[in-house]
């Protein structure tokens, strides 16, 4: 067996267990919503489950996992762009009341 035969089993055999998880999360979620919780328990655990299912699809199915350096320096520009958007408006406000 040749070297990318081996890889492409191994890539294959990783798609599939993503793919079992993601089945038993979805499974998860249905089952939670028979619970009748209240409405904040219902809240955490469905997005709890949902961004376990967002990790998965976005870092194995998306190829997201091996780009971490790319991804937190988006994150960070995106960080400094809301904190913009956050405090540009509070100091023209500022600067009209005082």
């Amino acid at each position: 067996m040749s070297n990318t035969q081996a890889s492409n089993g191994a890539h294959a055999r990783i798609y599939v267990v993503v793919f079992v998880a993601l089945l038993a999360l979805t499974i998860v979620t249905v089952s939670l919503s028979y619970l009748h919780l209240s409405v904040f328990p219902s809240v955490l655990l469905a997005l709890i489950v949902a961004s376990i299912k967002g990790y998965l699809v976005s870092n194995y199915f998306m190829h997201l996992i091996s780009e971490r350096r790319l991804i937190y320096a988006i994150l960070v520009l995106t960080g400094i762009f809301f904190l913009s958007l956050i405090f540009l408006p509070l100091s023209h406000f500022h600067d009209r009341v005082g």
